[in-house]
């Protein structure tokens, strides 16, 4: 299974923005579809996720500001961000785990909000 990561970008506080991220390989075993960030100096925390029911799963930080999905295939799933923080600035990874518990990383992607 390989993950790969897009639409990172420098975005002014308050704005938006899009990550996708595309899943190659044995799709048919992942059960849950996941974005994790990292700020400088700091550990790679769990952002959003959804699982294989659909059910999404977010950080105290970014409720009501972040969107995960996933397409019906799970051969691309994203992270609608919206009202952007600076502190939201850090490298976004995706990450799909499957039901071996067995985790997959994208190459990750860089946010940066401007205040």
């Amino acid at each position: 299974v390989q993950l790969q990561a897009s639409g990172g970008g420098l975005v002014q506080g308050g704005g938006s923005l899009r990550l996708s991220c595309t899943i190659r390989g044995s799709r048919n075993s992942i059960d849950v579809w996941a974005w994790y960030r990292q700020a400088p100096g700091k550990q790679r925390l769990l952002v959003a996720q959804i699982s294989r029911d659909g059910s999404p799963t977010y950080a105290e930080a970014v409720k009501g500001r972040f969107t995960v999905s996933r397409d019906n295939a799970a051969t691309i799933f994203s992270l609608q961000m919206n009202s952007l923080k600076p502190e939201d600035t850090a490298v976004y990874y995706c990450n799909a785990q499957d039901r071996w518990s067995k985790a997959y990383w994208g190459q990750g992607t860089l946010v940066t909000v401007s205040s």
